[in-house]
């Protein structure tokens, strides 16, 4: 298995050091192995763990929600109920914000065509 420094997961997953070390200190990563010298090193796994919980964030879960659904990953998998539980009532407040979105979208393409008209209106003058 191929390991990883902190510098090179920062890299690798666009979040700062100080990020990282956040989500370990509020137990979002957890169980990193060490190096001979006493330095946390990041498996392939935990990198993959780590874009999951950016995605998670991408939904606009909060923090409070992603602790708790990583505190349930880390129970394991007699917990996979809850987890699925989270992750639908998260899917359809995605839903409902596309749906928005989707609305917002048609209204500005139509105010849009509104000033295209004026403008159209005013270049005959």
């Amino acid at each position: 298995m191929k390991y990883y420094k902190i510098g090179k997961v920062s890299q690798m997953t666009g979040l700062s050091r100080d990020t990282l070390r956040y989500y370990e200190k509020i137990g979002l990563i957890r169980h990193l192995e060490k190096d001979e010298s006493g330095r946390k090193k990041y498996s392939e796994k935990d990198i993959e763990w780590i874009e999951f919980l950016k995605r998670l964030k991408t939904t606009k879960m909060s923090l409070k929600d992603i602790g708790k659904y990583a505190d349930l990953r880390y129970e394991g998998d007699e917990t996979s109920g809850e987890r699925k539980k989270m992750l639908t009532k998260q899917l359809e407040k995605i839903m409902e914000e596309i749906e928005k979105l989707m609305e917002t979208k048609q209204i500005l393409i139509w105010k849009i065509k509104t000033y295209d008209e004026i403008e159209k209106k005013i270049s005959r003058k």
